[in-house]
């Protein structure tokens, strides 16, 4: 593994080159004012690796922290390198199962899902765009239902409901109670849906990470360590439909 420094305008963001084997890789140090301890992921969009560290940390320590989990940041890019266009014969998770993905295009019926299939009527050059867009409206009608259904159990009520394509986070929720969610968790398995969903529910009683937080947590879902642990190795993946 070799290093090659490429300065950045902005002081507070370095970028660095990683060797991966073969490959070159770009590793961003990024020195946040919010962050507590180091973190790593990959972004799917160069794909490129990420630390972030807190302000007053040496930037050497997210390099170190790099180099020690170079096997991690291949496997993830790996994983994210290998783009699915949404095209007649693509096969595309939605919750706990897979569904095919049809061009019919003589249907008159837009975008429906049934028996495995995803079928997309129209013209073939607005197929990707009108399944990005029944997926979107599909996340936000299960998530509706699954915030509706917890936020009663809490006692608490959420205010608007906003699907997005985020890149840092699966969700959030804001102080005035709107919760915001990521479209592409509507490929996740059901049960990682249901804890991103409890997560952000239980923030409506809790702003912060503390132990009455998680407590709330505990009783809106069954799956909190299950689905973190599947979101740190298969979250990136998501990233690649699309």
């Amino acid at each position: 593994m070799s290093w090659l420094r490429r300065p950045r305008a902005r002081i507070r963001e370095d970028e660095y080159i990683l060797t991966l084997d073969d490959r070159l890789v770009p590793l961003v140090v990024r020195r946040h004012p919010t962050a507590r301890r180091l973190t790593l992921r990959v972004d799917p969009e160069g794909p490129r690796a990420i630390v972030t560290i807190p302000m007053d940390l040496d930037p050497r320590e997210g390099l170190d922290m790099a180099s020690r989990r170079t096997g991690w940041i291949a496997a993830r890019i790996g994983a994210v390198a290998e783009r699915v266009s949404f095209e007649d014969g693509t096969t595309i998770p939605l919750g706990d199962e897979t569904v095919l993905l049809r061009h019919c295009a003589n249907a008159r019926r837009g975008v429906w899902h049934d028996d495995g299939l995803l079928c997309v009527s129209g013209d073939a050059a607005h197929v990707a765009r009108r399944a990005r867009d029944w997926l979107r409206s599909e996340a936000r009608r299960r998530i509706r239902l699954l915030a509706e259904e917890k936020s009663a159990r809490l006692g608490r009520r959420f205010g608007r409901i906003t699907i997005r394509d985020t890149r840092s986070r699966w969700g959030s929720c804001s102080a005035r109670g709107d919760l915001s969610f990521c479209w592409r968790l509507v490929l996740a398995p059901q049960f990682v849906l249901d804890y991103v969903v409890a997560h952000e529910v239980a923030h409506l009683a809790e702003p912060n990470h503390g132990p009455r937080f998680w407590k709330a947590v505990a009783t809106l879902t069954e799956h909190t360590d299950a689905a973190r642990a599947w979101l740190r190795r298969n979250g990136a993946s998501l990233r690649r439909y699309g």
